[in-house]
């Protein structure tokens, strides 16, 4: 039996034993039927991760300690996912395959063409529902660092967290002079570690979105003339990076 690998809210390191939260008692006991003495993975998505044994379970929490320290993954490549929201739960699937993919943050975006309006007061209910999706794709992929899902932001605040020092790329149907594959083969690229993305809507980026995000550094990018849907493009494009660049990599 594979053993179970379970996201601790506790940081790890310096630690001896945790008490690993509520969520994981029913997991562990009832679904998969473990006792005192067994032994689980435990990792914290700050890139600590440890063999571990449960010593024992309470009422509301499960007593673990830790024993030999997992040797950390050493990132090629760090990825940021701005995602114009698409029309209903479609979000859910983009950041299930981002979160495999390896993708560091991801940053719903309200583009001019989003049909997708969530309301402020629904906004909060929303990124906890995508942050737990996150959570259990990095855990389920073996990944040592947990995707992080940021608020909804418009482009105009998206433009401004790229770092100068970050291949920044905005994806457009109507682009045809760059591909990604002549953006990637970029020289200027190869000593790059951070990867900003910006991936558009159903209805793709207005004229004025993309001349927006060239004024702040964003290189226009085409997939070709296959068109792509909502929920494919953007793992479609992170695969491609991860193989070119990251931990599918050939080099």
């Amino acid at each position: 039996m594979t053993i179970p690998r379970i996201y601790s809210t506790e940081i790890l390191e310096n630690k001896e034993s945790i008490q690993l939260p509520e969520d994981n008692l029913r997991y562990l006991k009832t679904v998969m039927r473990l006792k005192p003495g067994d032994k689980i993975i435990v990792f914290d998505g700050y890139g600590s991760e440890f063999e571990a044994i449960i010593e024992e379970f309470s009422i509301k929490n499960v007593g673990v300690k830790l024993g030999k320290e997992v040797p950390r993954e050493n990132k090629e490549i760090n990825i940021t996912l701005a995602q114009a929201l698409p029309k209903a739960s479609k979000m859910d699937l983009i950041v299930k395959s981002a979160a495999e993919l390896g993708v560091d943050l991801i940053i719903p975006l309200a583009a001019e063409r989003s049909v997708s309006r969530i309301d402020a007061d629904k906004e909060v209910q929303k990124i906890k529902r995508w942050q737990k999706i996150a959570i259990e794709a990095s855990r389920a992929s073996r990944s040592g660092t947990i995707t992080k899902v940021a608020n909804i932001a418009s482009l105009e605040t998206i433009k401004n967290l790229a770092c100068g020092k970050s291949a920044k790329m905005i994806f457009w149907e109507e682009e045809e002079k760059t591909t990604i594959k002549s953006a990637l083969t970029d020289k200027n690229l190869d000593e790059l570690k951070n990867y900003f993305i910006i991936v558009g809507p159903e209805g793709g980026f207005s004229k004025n979105e993309i001349d927006l995000a060239k004024k702040a550094g964003f290189q226009s990018v085409g997939l070709g003339k296959q068109i792509l849907k909502v929920e494919t493009a953007a793992a479609a494009i992170i695969s491609i990076i991860q193989y070119e660049k990251g931990i599918f990599s050939h080099k």
